[in-house]
């Protein structure tokens, strides 16, 4: 029994560090603790600094960005296909994560792998769509990767001003990636 208040008490830290952080980025510890419910004994009991907590949330976050990608993608016709269903699946996810693209996590070298591979997957995700003409051939993969990062985390800001809708800020990211945002001649 106390296993499972344990994992409920550390599910509630990790839930309520997605929640203040992203509403206030120099949130405390005793912040997340008293959002969570639980005392700041227990808080440290599962993590004894920020650090270990923006970690702990940075995988939590990679994890279920890759579920959600996974799903999304499961029935794309192509490569194309799955980069645009790959970006609509991540913009909703912005008011959850946002916040970690502003923290310091280079130090950690699990989080950097994890960050690396997903840098793999993305490059080989657009160099198949390179090849299937949805982008300039001309144009550096690493470019439209970029691109394609910066347009997700813009959507996120997006979303968060409530300027757009999950649903806008990712079709607007999309057509963007696609069309620039050059007037047309």
């Amino acid at each position: 029994m106390a296993t499972i208040n344990k994992l409920t008490s550390r599910d509630a830290l990790i839930e309520a560090g997605f929640s203040v952080l992203h509403s206030n980025p120099g949130a405390t510890l005793a912040d997340v603790a008293t959002a969570a419910g639980v005392g700041r004994a227990t808080l440290h009991r599962y993590f004894a600094s920020r650090e270990l907590l923006v970690r702990e949330l940075a995988q939590v976050a990679m994890d279920e960005m890759d579920v959600a990608v996974d799903e999304a993608c499961r029935d794309s016709a192509s490569a194309t296909d799955a980069l645009r269903d790959s970006l609509t699946a991540l913009v909703p996810l912005g008011d959850r994560y946002g916040f970690l693209m502003m923290e310091s996590l280079e130090q950690d070298d699990t989080i950097m792998a994890e960050f690396d591979r997903i840098q793999r997957e993305t490059e080989e995700l657009v160099t198949a769509a390179v090849e299937e003409g949805a982008f300039d051939p001309l144009v550096p993969v690493s470019w439209i990767v970029r691109a394609y990062e910066y347009l997700i985390y813009t959507a996120w800001d997006s979303v968060r001003k409530e300027e757009l809708t999950p649903t806008q800020a990712g079709d607007l990211a999309w057509r963007t990636l696609l069309s620039g945002v050059g007037g047309r001649s």
